[in-house]
């Protein structure tokens, strides 16, 4: 897999209310459907007095995708969430719309309307991103190597993963295999030969 596009915040929910009905919905960035049918439990135990839990899902390497209107009439539920996934080319994630019914019937295009207004609301605030596979590695600095490489290490196309504060900086990044060797010359530049990149392995992560 040369890449994919899905959400780019792992976790995000967002709500609205229609006719006195409440819609939440639920985002969450999934590698596999162990994961989306953890998230999909989770959220369903979270709101066990909900009236619905509707959800959809489409998995990244498989292509694979499932949806529930969860007691809605056929169609008007898990559908139209898949839709909005399928609309906004999104793979390798998992949608949950919660309802807690207000006492107005919306009607079957309603529901259609509401759904997909939820799924889509959920995933703009999480936003997209194309995911590209990138090495991870980490480098240890001293203090002001590592003020320099905080100043710059955009410029090279990385992404700091995690730091830990020690008697020097330990930082994991990722970054893409052409920005790697463009890394490696800059370290060693501010390290003055010093630096020891360390090659953790390969993950995907969000184009620079």
């Amino acid at each position: 897999m040369n890449g994919y596009v899905t959400v780019l915040k792992e976790y995000a929910e967002d709500e609205f209310t229609e006719k006195k009905s409440v819609f939440i919905s639920y985002v969450k960035r999934v590698d596999d459907e162990d994961g989306a049918k953890r998230f999909i439990s989770e959220i369903k135990q979270k709101h066990k007095d909900a009236t619905h839990n509707v959800y959809a899902y489409i998995l990244k390497d498989t292509g694979i995708a499932r949806f529930s209107d969860d007691g809605e009439p056929s169609g008007t539920a898990g559908m139209p969430v898949l839709e909005v996934i399928k609309r906004e080319g999104l793979t390798g994630v998992c949608v949950v719309v919660t309802r807690y019914f207000g006492g107005i019937l919306l009607g079957a295009g309603g529901l259609v309307r509401a759904y997909a207004k939820a799924a889509k609301l959920g995933i703009d605030k999480a936003g997209t991103a194309r995911f590209t596979e990138h090495t991870k590695f980490s480098v240890n600095l001293s203090y002001s190597e590592y003020q320099k490489l905080s100043n710059d290490v955009s410029k090279y196309g990385c992404t700091v993963i995690d730091t830990e504060y020690a008697q020097d900086v330990g930082v994991t990044l990722s970054c893409s295999e052409e920005n790697l060797e463009k890394f490696k010359a800059y370290a060693a530049d501010i390290t003055a030969g010093k630096a020891k990149i360390q090659i953790l392995g390969k993950i995907f992560a969000p184009e620079a």
